[in-house]
C-alpha cells in the first residue's frame, strides 16, 4: 500500500512554520514504493540510464546518475538545511573540513587574498595559513576579527574572501557578523571586486544564529556536531545561493570527490529533527555551568559568550536568531594549577567524558595543553593550558556535581 500524501513542512496559510516544525518535516516525506513515512536509505552507487544516454552530462549533480555526483539522501538533507539557514540552496559534503576546503578552493584562485579569524578550527587554520599559500599561491592574512576595524584595515584590492569563525574554536571569541559583512561589501562596491563573507557557524547552529540573515554570503556547518547531535556521523554543509552551490558541487563534490555517504546523510537528517529541543538544553546547561564555574576559586578563567563578563557578550546577544535562542553548549575554562593538575581533574570525572568533538548527547571535555600550534594567537589566560568543555544533554545538576566532586578528589 502506498500513499501520495507528503509532509513537506509547508504551511496551509501565509503564516511561516516554526523552526521546530520545519526541522521535523523538511527533507522528509512518504516513500512512494512502500508508504513508509520516513525516507529510506538509498545505498546504490549507480542508477539506471535511459535508452539513449549519449547526451547526458556526466558531471551533473541534478539527476541520479552516480553517487559521487549526488544522491537522494544528500538532497533530502540539503533541502532541509537550506531552509533552516535561510538560504537559496545548500550542499552537503563528507565532513565539516570538506565543507571548509570546498569553500576556499572554489572561490579562491592563485593571486587572490583571503582574510581569516585569528582563532579558527585547526584544519581551517592550516588550510588558510599554510596549504593554500604554499601550494596554490593564495595570499592570506590572520586577523583578530572580534574588532571589525581590524578586518577593514586588512582588506586589499585582491581580497576575495573573509572567513570568520564565531564563536571561535576553542577560545569562544565572538565576531560581529553584521558589521564585518557591511564593511566587506562596501569595500567590494568601491573596488568593483566581489568579496564574499563566509561564517563557520558550527558552535551556534542555525537554531541560535543565522549568519545569512546578518549579511554573510556563505554559512558553513560541521553537521557532525549539533545538527547531527548523536556523535555517530560525519558531514559538513555550505548554505548560500544556488549559483554558488552549483560551483561547489562541480569543484568539490564531482571532481574532488567530497561526497557524503548516503548512510551518514540519513543519520544526520534523522538526528536533525530534535535540533531545537537539544539546543535549548545545551544552551541552558552551558550557561548554568559557566556561571557556577565563575564562583569556584580554583577556576582561573571562564570563557562563554552567555556570560556578561565575556567581552563579546553584547555582540553575541545581538546576533541571536529567535527569542528562545542561546549561546551554545561549548565553553572554555582553566584551573589555577599546572599541566598535571588539569589532567588530574579530568581523571576524577565520572559523568563527563574525556574526548574530542562537541554537540553530542553526552558531555565531552578535552585538555588543551601549552603546545598548541595556534597558542601564540590565543589570549594570555589560555597560555597555561585550558579545557574545552562541550556540555551535553545530561541533567545540569549532575554535571555540576561531577565537576565539584572531581575538583575535590583532585585536591583543589
Amino acid at each position: 500500500m502506498t500513499s501520495d500524501l507528503v509532509h513537506s513542512g509547508q504551511s496551509f496559510d501565509d503564516k511561516p512554520l516554526g523552526f521546530g516544525t520545519k526541522a521535523i518535516h523538511l527533507g522528509n516525506g512518504v516513500d512512494r514504493e512502500t508508504g513508509a513515512i520516513r525516507r529510506p536509505i538509498t545505498l546504490a552507487n549507480a542508477y539506471a540510464l535511459p535508452y539513449d544516454p549519449s547526451d547526458i552530462n556526466w558531471s551533473s549533480s541534478d539527476v541520479n546518475l552516480y553517487t559521487r555526483n549526488g544522491h537522494p539522501n544528500q538532497r533530502y538533507l540539503e533541502a532541509k538545511l537550506a531552509n533552516l539557514e535561510g538560504a537559496e540552496d545548500a550542499v552537503v559534503l563528507a565532513s565539516g573540513v570538506a565543507a571548509l576546503a570546498a569553500t576556499f578552493t572554489t572561490f579562491l584562485n592563485r593571486g587572490d587574498h583571503a582574510i581569516f579569524s585569528d582563532t579558527t578550527y585547526i584544519a581551517a587554520y592550516r588550510l588558510l595559513n599554510q596549504i593554500l599559500p604554499e601550494k596554490y599561491g593564495i595570499e592570506t592574512s590572520i586577523v583578530d576579527t572580534s574588532d571589525p576595524q581590524n578586518v577593514e584595515k586588512a582588506l586589499k584590492p585582491n581580497t576575495k574572501l573573509v572567513h570568520i569563525e564565531t564563536p571561535a574554536n576553542p577560545t569562544l571569541k565572538v565576531s560581529d557578523i553584521a558589521a564585518i559583512a557591511q564593511l566587506v561589501h562596501d569595500h567590494g562596491t568601491k573596488t568593483g571586486v566581489e568579496t564574499l563573507v563566509s561564517v563557520d557557524n558550527t558552535f551556534n547552529s542555525p537554531f541560535n544564529v543565522r549568519p545569512l540573515d546578518l549579511g554573510a554570503d556563505i554559512v558553513i556547518e560541521s553537521l557532525t556536531k549539533y545538527i547531527n547531535g548523536h556523535g555517530d556521523a560525519l558531514g559538513g554543509a555550505i548554505a548560500t545561493t544556488k549559483a554558488r552551490t552549483d560551483e561547489i558541487r562541480f569543484t568539490a563534490q564531482v571532481n574532488y570527490g567530497g561526497i557524503i555517504s548516503p548512510f551518514n546523510a540519513w543519520l544526520i537528517n534523522r538526528g536533525s529533527v530534535t535540533l531545537p529541543l537539544r539546543m535549548r538544553q545545551h544552551n541552558a546547561s552551558a550557561l548554568a555551568i559557566a556561571k557556577h564555574l565563575e564562583t569556584i576559586p580554583a577556576v582561573r578563567f571562564v570563557s562563554y559568550p552567555g556570560l556578561e563578563s565575556h567581552p563579546g557578550h553584547a555582540v553575541a546577544a545581538s546576533q541571536l536568531a529567535r527569542p528562545d535562542a542561546g549561546f551554545g553548549g561549548v565553553l572554555a575554562f582553566g584551573l589555577d594549577t599546572d599541566h598535571d593538575g588539569h589532567n588530574r581533574f579530568v581523571s576524577k570525572l565520572n559523568v563527563i567524558t574525556s574526548a574530542v568533538s562537541l554537540g553530542h548527547d553526552e558531555s565531552l571535555i578535552v585538555f588543551l595543553g601549552e603546545d598548541d600550534e595556534r597558542q601564540y594567537l590565543y589570549p594570555p589566560e589560555f597560555h597555561r593550558g585550558f579545557f574545552r568543555f562541550a556540555v551535553g544533554l545530561e541533567d545540569t545538576d549532575d554535571l555540576i556535581r561531577d565537576i565539584d566532586h572531581a575538583l575535590k578528589e583532585a585536591g583543589f
